[in-house]
């Protein structure tokens, strides 16, 4: 149901047919339009002096621009992944029903840590060595082993995206043992040079001493080859959501098994983007054993992401997947479980003009949920964070903040 940023793209009709060149020019204009609201939004708000709890930026033109950026992003998207027809809805609306019954059995939905079972570490470890430019890194791969349960809807069609067997994650290490870092990447990256460069990788492993292991997730990178048209992590397929959520969670714990299998006591941390943020949310809610856990610009609910982005009105009969799905996306949403990170390892950080994760719906939630640890606003949207530099401090800080890094590793 999601395309690849939360947002769900359109179509003109009901038949199928791909979105006119009439409406692409109304996708286009409507993209200003919307950014153009929310600067005069802005200006009423920081008049009237907003809440305590969102903090209230002086509207300028290059805040304003940074939510047009984000606005061009969501109608890319759109235009690229248009919405399949009311009837292959109706056979998502099923495996949905189905679903609700079989995570009602099993009381998952009473509580969602059933659903997430814990895996063991890998065993068929593999890693290799590359230069690239004089520079080095490692990649490390071993078979998933996550499988949807029997009789789960959707188990069939996950287990034929053969890409998924395997995981993969990029790593840079020293020789000695040191504390780790576990960067968990967003939607539309798991790429080595991408991943590398927005979590400023080298820099935390050279100036930090950290040893970074940057895990890709199902359905990105080379776990995309061979997926059919339109299979996609956020997609409009809600089984696929679940299933793809369920083995990111599984995969990243893996990670860290095998970290601790090859260093005991090692500290480890996770730091995360968009996505990431999500399912950081999540392994941090699971996982007994983490020193820190950084949320960036973090969804709380992919379902209520779609229904934000969905541009459907609620006669069109794909709505009602948003309805029915909703069980579905509070049980996999890290609101239904419990962070076990210790709160002085918690930390959060969002734009305030953030289009595609809207801060008061999905953020603020997610902070009080998490004990309103501590939090660092930017002035920008979405896709501003990699050229904010108070984002890069406060993720450098919040590392040693928790005791993750010494103070004198900077």
């Amino acid at each position: 149901m999601l395309d690849s940023n939360g947002a769900i793209p359109e179509r003109d009709e009901q038949n199928g047919r791909k979105p006119s060149s009439a409406n692409h020019l109304a996708n286009i204009v409507a993209t200003f339009t919307k950014a153009g609201g929310y600067y005069a939004r802005s200006w009423g708000e920081y008049l009237d002096g907003g809440d305590h709890e969102l903090p209230v930026a002086r509207p300028t033109l290059s805040l304003a621009t940074h939510a047009l950026r984000d606005e061009i992003v969501l109608v890319g998207l759109r235009l690229r992944r248009p919405l399949s027809d009311a009837a292959v809805y109706e056979e998502i609306n099923t495996e949905v029903r189905k679903a609700i019954d079989f995570y009602d059995e099993r009381g998952w939905r009473a509580r969602p840590e059933g659903f997430f079972a814990a895996p063991p570490a890998p065993t068929d470890v593999a890693i290799r060595s590359y230069n690239v430019r004089g520079r080095r890194h490692e990649r490390l791969s071993f078979t998933s082993g996550y499988q949807p349960f029997a009789r789960e809807p959707g188990r069939a069609r996950w287990l034929s995206y053969t890409g998924n067997h395997r995981e993969y994650a990029m790593m840079l290490r020293h020789r000695e043992p040191r504390p780790w870092l576990v960067c968990v990447h967003g939607t539309e990256m798991g790429r080595a040079n991408l991943d590398l460069t927005l979590f400023r990788a080298r820099h935390l492993h050279e100036q930090f001493g950290l040893n970074v292991i940057l895990p890709v997730l199902p359905m990105h990178g080379p776990r995309a080859r061979g997926l059919p048209k339109g299979a996609v992590f956020p997609g409009e397929d809600v089984m696929d959501d679940v299933h793809a959520t369920a083995q990111a969670v599984w995969d990243i714990r893996r990670v860290l098994a095998w970290i601790r299998a090859e260093q005991p006591g090692a500290r480890i941390g996770l730091n995360s983007i968009s996505l990431g943020g999500y399912l950081a949310a999540l392994v941090a809610s699971l996982d007994e054993d983490l020193t820190c856990a950084i949320l960036g610009v973090p969804p709380a609910n992919l379902v209520s992401i779609l229904g934000r982005h969905s541009g459907m009105s609620t006669d069109d009969p794909r709505y009602r997947t948003l309805e029915l799905a909703e069980p579905i996306g509070d049980m996999i949403s890290p609101l239904s479980l419990q962070p076990k990170v210790a709160p002085e390892g918690r930390f959060i950080y969002a734009g305030v003009a953030d289009r595609i994760v809207h801060p008061r719906e999905q953020v603020l939630g997610l902070w009080e949920h998490w004990g309103r640890p501590n939090i660092g606003w930017y002035r920008g949207g979405h896709t501003g964070f990699f050229q904010a530099r108070p984002v890069q401090q406060f993720v450098d800080a919040a590392l040693v903040q928790s005791g993750l890094v010494d103070s004198g590793a900077q």
